[in-house]
């Protein structure tokens, strides 16, 4: 039984990235195919693996702005010869689910999300741009909507990381699919041995506008209360522009920095629309709750009251009514409890609900895929 695993690109480590590590200890003979690999960063990760990369790995550019690269993405995922595997895995936030597989082969694609820049955020993405720019990219989005809804229907079976990004799917592919959340590090993300919380509120994220940190700081710079920002991106020095003194920007951390900041703080501040957010549930694994926007995969894996508080609207007085609540009520959420609710969701129980997936479509079609999974 031959298995494949292809991945959109190999560039920085995220939650689509350990997703993939997660799936070679149930495949570790699969080879992974993806656009391009960045050995330089993701080497300690992934050296040991069979990678099979596309052309675009011959730029170099590629490899640290494999976004520059999407017009030609769509062809080179079609490139990929995958006619001798029984099983294609394809794990997509873009293009990847685009691979075109035998006859006979099964296809599951683990869909982190539709791509939201030629879908339902397009206009919020193009803003962003002068009308040259737009234009460009509004004559390549249009072409790769219809090719993007081509390549949905080369899936054979989808599997959503979220109820969130099950209901999009449903939307723009017109597909039913079964949701495995993904894994999350509860053995490695774990409350501190004493119960020292510092007086600081957390935001771990990387800096792009649809995270709406801009939102955060406008309301920290209103409570002043201290608010500490860790990671790095396009809008770094934009958003320290309007911080005022009471917020800090500590850039990326590595993760046992992240972990004792996470043990720490009184609360994560989650105030973006994500599909699924490993961020909130890595913090609660480390017993402490999060204040987070009532939409998107929050809505999952937050319990209101519980494990954190939610906000209604996306603006500044809505987080900060949320902020208020949370300190009147702070001695509520119980650290063992918050701590219970994340192991709901760990790397454990993704490969176990992934393998008993996997077994039951591929014996529809009459294969015996069990022996090439690893206990």
């Amino acid at each position: 039984m031959k298995v494949a695993i292809v991945h959109e690109w190999l560039t920085t480590m995220g939650g689509s990235e350990k997703v993939i590590l997660e799936l070679k200890k149930l495949f570790p003979e699969a080879p992974i195919y993806t656009l391009v690999y960045n050995r330089k960063k993701l080497g300690k990760y992934f050296d040991k693996y069979s990678i099979i990369t596309s052309n675009l790995q011959k730029n170099p550019l590629a490899q640290i702005k494999h976004q520059l690269f999407f017009k030609y993405m769509p062809r080179a995922f079609e490139s990929f010869d995958l006619n001798d595997f029984d099983v294609v895995i394809t794990s997509s936030s873009a293009f990847a689910k685009g691979v075109i597989t035998s006859a006979d082969s099964v296809h599951i694609c683990y869909c982190h999300t539709p791509p939201r820049y030629i879908w339902d955020l397009t206009h919020e993405y193009l803003k962003n741009y002068n009308v040259i720019i737009r234009g460009y990219l509004e004559k390549n989005f249009h072409y790769l909507r219809m090719w993007d809804t081509i390549a949905a229907n080369r899936v054979d079976y989808f599997i959503a990381n979220s109820k969130y990004v099950a209901n999009r799917i449903k939307k723009f592919y017109k597909r039913n699919c079964y949701v495995i959340y993904p894994p999350v590090d509860t053995e490695y993300f774990t409350p501190a041995k004493d119960n020292e919380i510092e007086d600081y509120y957390l935001i771990v994220s990387r800096l792009v506008p649809y995270k709406r940190i801009d939102l955060a700081i406008e309301a920290f710079n209103q409570l002043s209360k201290r608010l500490i920002i860790v990671g790095d991106g396009p809008e770094y020095k934009k958003l320290k522009s309007i911080a005022k003194s009471n917020i800090e920007f500590l850039g990326y951390q590595p993760d046992e920095a992240v972990r004792d900041l996470y043990q720490r703080c009184k609360a994560l501040i989650f105030p973006g629309i994500e599909d699924f957010g490993i961020v909130p549930v890595e913090v609660q694994a480390c017993g402490r709750p999060v204040i987070a926007l009532k939409k998107g995969g929050a809505v999952e894996t937050v319990e209101e009251g519980k494990t954190g508080v939610f906000f209604e609207r996306q603006d500044v007085e809505s987080l900060k009514e949320a902020v208020y609540k949370f300190e009147q009520d702070i001695e509520r959420f119980d650290k063992d409890y918050i701590r219970s609710h994340a192991e709901k969701f760990s790397a454990e129980r993704f490969r176990m609900e992934f393998k008993d997936f996997l077994l039951k479509v591929t014996r529809n079609r009459g294969l015996d895929i069990e022996r090439g999974i690893e206990e």
